[in-house]
């Protein structure tokens, strides 16, 4: 495949990537591995939530997602509301202007058809339908790549969701609700695709072996607040969400359990400082991961995992470590019972700290088993996602010659 002007093929990437967010940054590394693997003529580069980040961590060409930059700030005074609406008609313009240098357009895994967490329309769901729009009126090839969905409430979220998957060029999914979800939403799925969630592609450190005495637990924590649909009850969400949490910790330091506090968003530090404060141990530490291989790293070295971010399970589950989800959505859920863990989810806007710790140890006393389960689970989903990327040269580069991509199965030496 050559470009328009006869050259290599130039390839965006587009999404809410580095703005800190491990898990979207991580489907945009898996993305960018195939990309250099299967594609290295392709030019790269990036239109996303930050990019100065994305410039420094992956070496690409990288461009604001929003002219406004305080566009995910609430807009209270008629100037920041008068710059929001001034920056939509802007953006329409950018967006058109970068899509046109594009063959194709890759919006890397993320759950950009859903509305799990709260979402305003005019935010991200608006910069998607631009991009599509976009694509679909300059011929660019627009894939959502192993994307999550999910139903919508909000009557204009849905309806630019819904537009924004009918004007891709290409839809594949990281699990089957989320088909069923986009589906019900009245888009035409017959052809599309489900596959793993593309961070399955990354490379996985070695777990450690288990020594026989009761060693490190993680913990993920999230600075969780409910859906889009519980705005009026964010605050009681959180209260129960964080109190619950802090004493299942406290239980764990009570039998002298080491405690290793991870986050999965910039965010969620609030979390960490709430429960550092309130459990004061010096069995309880916490830990700064700036990528899913560094939270791959941490869960690797303990012996179980008590998480509620999507992308912390996903890692969790990768390195083969016992998992119990404190599960906020569908799509968490569905992962478990993917991995053979449907008995270990606890949800997480009702945290019971007792029946938490009831799960957690039985969750322990059957570890070797479990840990056999996700080491097979784990090689199948290396394989679907091969197949995935695979499908995606099909679709997005038909000229290509075919190439396989190798998924990873460990991480690679470092070259001194």
């Amino acid at each position: 495949m050559r470009s328009r002007n006869g050259g290599p093929p130039r390839v965006g990437l587009f999404g809410l990537l580095g703005s800190g967010n491990l898990g979207n940054d991580g489907s945009m590394e898996a993305v960018l591995g195939y990309l250099r693997s299967a594609h290295p003529e392709a030019v790269v580069d990036a239109m996303c939530g930050g990019p100065e980040v994305v410039a420094l961590r992956h070496r690409l060409p990288a461009t604001r997602l929003h002219w406004y930059r305080g566009e995910y700030r609430t807009a209270s005074r008629a100037g920041a509301v008068a710059g929001k609406g001034f920056g939509k008609l802007v953006d329409a313009v950018r967006t058109a202007a970068w899509v046109r240098r594009h063959e194709v357009v890759i919006v890397p895994g993320m759950g950009v058809l859903e509305a799990t967490l709260p979402l305003r329309p005019w935010g991200f769901p608006y910069a998607l339908f631009l991009l599509c729009a976009s694509g679909r009126l300059f011929g660019t090839r627009v894939a959502l790549a192993g994307v999550g969905a999910a139903p919508i409430g909000n009557p204009s979220t849905r309806a630019l969701v819904r537009w924004s998957a009918r004007l891709a060029a290409y839809r594949s999914y990281r699990d089957a609700q989320s088909r069923d979800a986009l589906r019900a939403m009245g888009v035409d799925t017959t052809g599309d695709e489900v596959c793993p969630d593309l961070a399955f592609a990354l490379p996985t450190p070695a777990a450690s072996a288990p020594s026989g005495t009761p060693g490190t637990v993680c913990v993920g924590v999230m600075d969780f607040h409910g859906g889009d649909d519980d705005r009026a009850r964010a605050e009681g969400i959180h209260r129960r969400y964080l109190e619950g949490t802090i004493r299942f910790v406290r239980a764990l330091v009570e039998d002298g359990r080491p405690v290793r506090l991870l986050t999965g968003d910039e965010v969620d530090r609030t979390v960490v400082a709430a429960i550092l404060d309130a459990v004061d141990s010096p069995l309880v530490t916490a830990a700064e991961p700036a990528s899913l291989a560094d939270l791959m790293k941490e869960m690797a070295a303990a012996d179980s995992v008590v998480a509620t971010r999507y992308h912390n399970l996903v890692c969790a589950l990768k390195v083969g470590v016992p998992t119990l989800a404190l599960s906020y959505a569908a799509k968490s859920d569905t992962l478990m019972a993917e991995f053979g863990l449907a008995a270990y989810r606890h949800p997480a806007r009702e945290v019971d700290a007792e029946r938490l710790l009831e799960q957690f140890r039985d969750l322990e006393k059957n570890a070797p088993e479990l840990r056999r389960t996700l080491a097979e689970r784990n090689l199948a989903a290396a394989r679907r996602v091969e197949q995935q990327f695979t499908a995606l040269t099909a679709a997005l580069f038909p000229k290509a010659v075919p190439k396989t991509h190798p998924v990873p199965t460990h991480a690679p030496r470092e070259t001194p």
